[in-house]
């Protein structure tokens, strides 16, 4: 399916691109998808709309059969990265789950600025992208996802969001073609 529209207010909502995340990455995967969300980020900045930069600081408590050894991890792994550009005008969200929604102020903040749609992209696919996606659908927000601009650790999960969850929480597009919608409706 094509991309029809982005909303008047639409957010672009970068999550866990963090230099501990975008590590994980082999370097031939992180370099494209940094520049093309670090693109997203400018030109949002550059019609004046939202853009949040979410990073995550821990995970839920409860128990698992998997949880990361977070104490290993280096001291900087929660900053953003500094190829997104942050500015003060950034909203930021730390969150301690899957989802940028949960325990945030991440809605609030969205419906304080009338933001009706979301832009997703950052790592990972299956994980933190599709929680918050999957939580903002619930919240009636339009979604879109930019498809060249998000990554996972795991090739076939990364490949089943894309294919069988995403087209059913809205549209999927690359971010030149997001670029190219946002620049045609907010010239």
């Amino acid at each position: 399916m094509a991309l029809t529209a982005l909303d008047p207010t639409t957010a672009l909502v970068l999550i866990d691109l963090q230099k501990g995340i975008v590590g994980m990455l082999p370097g031939d995967e992180s370099a494209p998808l940094v520049a093309r969300a670090a693109a997203l980020a400018k030109a949002f900045r550059r019609h004046g709309l939202p853009v949040v930069l979410v990073n995550v600081a821990g995970g839920s408590p409860g128990r698992v059969e998997q949880r990361p050894n977070l104490a290993d991890l280096p001291p900087d792994w929660t900053e953003i990265i500094p190829e997104l550009d942050p500015q003060e005008s950034d909203h930021r969200v730390t969150k301690r789950s899957w989802g940028a929604f949960t325990n945030t102020h991440l809605d609030a903040h969205l419906r304080e600025h009338g933001v009706t749609q979301i832009v997703l992209a950052g790592i990972a696919t299956s994980v933190g992208v599709e929680s918050t996606a999957r939580f903002a659908h619930e919240l009636g927000y339009n979604l879109t996802f930019a498809r060249d601009a998000m990554a996972d650790r795991f090739a076939e999960a990364h490949q089943y969001s894309l294919t069988r969850i995403f087209p059913r929480l809205g549209e999927i597009g690359t971010s030149a073609e997001i670029v190219a919608l946002l620049d045609r409706g907010h010239a």
